[in-house]
Protein backbone atom coordinates (compact mmCIF):
# COMPACT_ATOMS: atom_id res chain seq x y z
CA UNK A 1 0.00 0.00 0.00
CA UNK A 2 2.69 2.45 0.98
CA UNK A 3 6.42 1.94 1.40
CA UNK A 4 6.70 3.79 4.72
CA UNK A 5 8.47 6.76 3.15
CA UNK A 6 7.10 10.10 4.26
CA UNK A 7 8.94 12.29 1.78
CA UNK A 8 6.77 14.82 -0.04
CA UNK A 9 5.88 13.19 -3.35
CA UNK A 10 2.93 15.46 -4.04
CA UNK A 11 -0.77 15.21 -3.61
CA UNK A 12 -3.07 13.09 -5.69
CA UNK A 13 -6.84 13.40 -5.84
CA UNK A 14 -9.12 10.59 -6.91
CA UNK A 15 -12.77 9.66 -6.87
CA UNK A 16 -13.13 5.91 -6.58
CA UNK A 17 -16.44 4.07 -6.92
CA UNK A 18 -16.92 0.49 -5.75
CA UNK A 19 -20.13 -1.49 -6.35
CA UNK A 20 -21.26 -4.93 -5.33
CA UNK A 21 -24.43 -6.96 -5.14
CA UNK A 22 -24.30 -8.71 -1.77
CA UNK A 23 -26.37 -11.86 -1.35
CA UNK A 24 -27.94 -10.81 1.96
CA UNK A 25 -30.84 -8.56 3.01
CA UNK A 26 -30.04 -4.88 3.50
CA UNK A 27 -30.65 -5.16 7.27
CA UNK A 28 -27.85 -7.73 7.53
CA UNK A 29 -25.44 -5.84 5.27
CA UNK A 30 -25.97 -2.58 7.16
CA UNK A 31 -25.45 -4.45 10.45
CA UNK A 32 -22.12 -5.79 9.14
CA UNK A 33 -21.00 -2.17 8.70
CA UNK A 34 -22.41 -1.00 12.03
CA UNK A 35 -20.64 -3.66 14.11
CA UNK A 36 -16.86 -3.17 14.42
CA UNK A 37 -16.32 -6.83 15.35
CA UNK A 38 -18.03 -7.93 12.12
CA UNK A 39 -16.20 -5.22 10.13
CA UNK A 40 -12.85 -6.48 11.43
CA UNK A 41 -13.72 -9.96 10.11
CA UNK A 42 -14.48 -8.94 6.54
CA UNK A 43 -12.77 -5.62 5.77
CA UNK A 44 -9.03 -6.39 5.92
CA UNK A 45 -7.26 -7.54 2.75
CA UNK A 46 -5.72 -11.04 2.84
CA UNK A 47 -2.66 -11.12 5.09
CA UNK A 48 -3.66 -7.93 6.92
CA UNK A 49 -5.72 -7.20 10.01
CA UNK A 50 -7.79 -4.33 11.35
CA UNK A 51 -7.88 -3.74 15.09
CA UNK A 52 -10.53 -1.35 16.41
CA UNK A 53 -9.34 0.54 19.49
CA UNK A 54 -12.48 2.69 19.60
CA UNK A 55 -15.87 2.06 18.02
CA UNK A 56 -18.54 4.77 18.00
CA UNK A 57 -20.77 3.97 15.04
CA UNK A 58 -23.20 6.87 15.42
CA UNK A 59 -23.61 10.31 13.90
CA UNK A 60 -20.90 12.45 15.46
CA UNK A 61 -18.99 9.36 16.61
CA UNK A 62 -15.59 8.15 15.58
CA UNK A 63 -13.69 4.92 15.22
CA UNK A 64 -9.97 4.57 15.92
CA UNK A 65 -8.23 1.62 14.31
CA UNK A 66 -4.88 0.16 13.34
CA UNK A 67 -4.35 -1.83 10.18
CA UNK A 68 -1.65 -3.57 8.22
CA UNK A 69 0.23 -6.86 8.44
CA UNK A 70 -0.80 -9.02 11.39
CA UNK A 71 2.70 -8.78 12.91
CA UNK A 72 2.66 -4.96 12.82
CA UNK A 73 -0.63 -3.14 12.09
CA UNK A 74 1.14 0.25 12.13
CA UNK A 75 -1.17 2.38 9.97
CA UNK A 76 -3.47 4.34 12.29
CA UNK A 77 -6.90 5.36 11.05
CA UNK A 78 -9.65 7.58 12.34
CA UNK A 79 -13.17 7.55 10.93
CA UNK A 80 -15.62 10.36 11.71
CA UNK A 81 -19.31 9.65 11.06
CA UNK A 82 -21.30 12.58 9.70
CA UNK A 83 -24.54 10.94 8.59
CA UNK A 84 -25.99 7.51 9.23
CA UNK A 85 -29.35 6.64 7.73
CA UNK A 86 -29.98 3.02 8.71
CA UNK A 87 -30.10 0.65 5.75
CA UNK A 88 -29.69 3.57 3.30
CA UNK A 89 -26.48 5.58 3.70
CA UNK A 90 -23.31 6.17 5.72
CA UNK A 91 -21.25 9.34 5.20
CA UNK A 92 -17.87 9.42 6.90
CA UNK A 93 -14.38 10.90 6.65
CA UNK A 94 -11.22 8.91 7.22
CA UNK A 95 -7.60 9.84 7.87
CA UNK A 96 -4.68 7.43 7.72
CA UNK A 97 -1.39 8.10 9.53
CA UNK A 98 1.91 6.20 9.62
CA UNK A 99 4.63 7.09 12.12
CA UNK A 100 2.97 10.44 12.78
CA UNK A 101 2.81 11.44 9.10
CA UNK A 102 -0.62 11.83 7.48
CA UNK A 103 -0.94 9.59 4.42
CA UNK A 104 -4.47 10.25 3.18
CA UNK A 105 -7.78 11.94 3.89
CA UNK A 106 -11.02 10.73 2.35
CA UNK A 107 -14.74 11.39 2.29
CA UNK A 108 -16.68 8.14 1.95
CA UNK A 109 -20.34 7.72 1.04
CA UNK A 110 -21.69 4.19 1.28
CA UNK A 111 -25.17 3.61 -0.15
CA UNK A 112 -27.35 0.55 0.43
CA UNK A 113 -30.19 -0.37 -1.92
CA UNK A 114 -32.69 -2.98 -0.70
CA UNK A 115 -33.19 -5.62 -3.39
CA UNK A 116 -35.19 -8.05 -1.25
CA UNK A 117 -32.93 -10.99 -0.48
CA UNK A 118 -29.86 -9.12 -1.72
CA UNK A 119 -28.38 -5.64 -1.34
CA UNK A 120 -26.90 -3.38 -3.96
CA UNK A 121 -23.98 -1.56 -2.37
CA UNK A 122 -22.16 1.49 -3.72
CA UNK A 123 -19.20 3.12 -1.98
CA UNK A 124 -17.81 6.40 -3.32
CA UNK A 125 -14.43 7.46 -1.95
CA UNK A 126 -13.21 11.00 -2.59
CA UNK A 127 -9.54 10.67 -1.77
CA UNK A 128 -6.66 13.04 -1.16
CA UNK A 129 -3.38 11.14 -1.05
CA UNK A 130 -0.58 13.10 0.57
CA UNK A 131 2.07 10.54 -0.36
CA UNK A 132 1.61 10.04 -4.07
CA UNK A 133 -0.18 7.79 -6.50
CA UNK A 134 0.63 4.55 -4.65
CA UNK A 135 -1.90 5.46 -1.95
CA UNK A 136 -4.63 5.74 -4.62
CA UNK A 137 -3.74 2.24 -5.81
CA UNK A 138 -3.73 1.10 -2.18
CA UNK A 139 -7.25 2.44 -1.65
CA UNK A 140 -8.43 0.71 -4.83
CA UNK A 141 -6.93 -2.58 -3.71
CA UNK A 142 -8.08 -2.24 -0.09
CA UNK A 143 -11.67 -1.30 -0.89
CA UNK A 144 -12.05 -4.04 -3.50
CA UNK A 145 -10.59 -6.56 -1.06
CA UNK A 146 -12.94 -5.35 1.69
CA UNK A 147 -16.02 -5.77 -0.50
CA UNK A 148 -14.79 -9.18 -1.67
CA UNK A 149 -14.43 -9.99 2.03
CA UNK A 150 -17.97 -8.78 2.70
CA UNK A 151 -19.31 -11.09 -0.02
CA UNK A 152 -17.33 -14.01 1.45
CA UNK A 153 -18.52 -13.11 4.98
CA UNK A 154 -22.16 -13.54 3.92
CA UNK A 155 -21.34 -16.60 1.84
CA UNK A 156 -19.92 -18.26 4.99
CA UNK A 157 -22.70 -16.88 7.20
CA UNK A 158 -25.30 -18.37 4.87
CA UNK A 159 -23.72 -21.82 5.35
CA UNK A 160 -21.70 -22.11 2.17
CA UNK A 161 -18.16 -23.45 2.27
Amino acid sequence: MVDGSTQDVGTNHATLVFERKIQAPVTDVFAAYANARARAQWSAPAGDIIVFDQDEFREGGQDQFRCGPEANPSIVGTTHYFEIVPEERIVSAETLVLDGARLAISLITTEFDDCGESTSLKSTVQLLSLVGQDMVAGYQHGNNAALDGLEAYFHRKNGHA
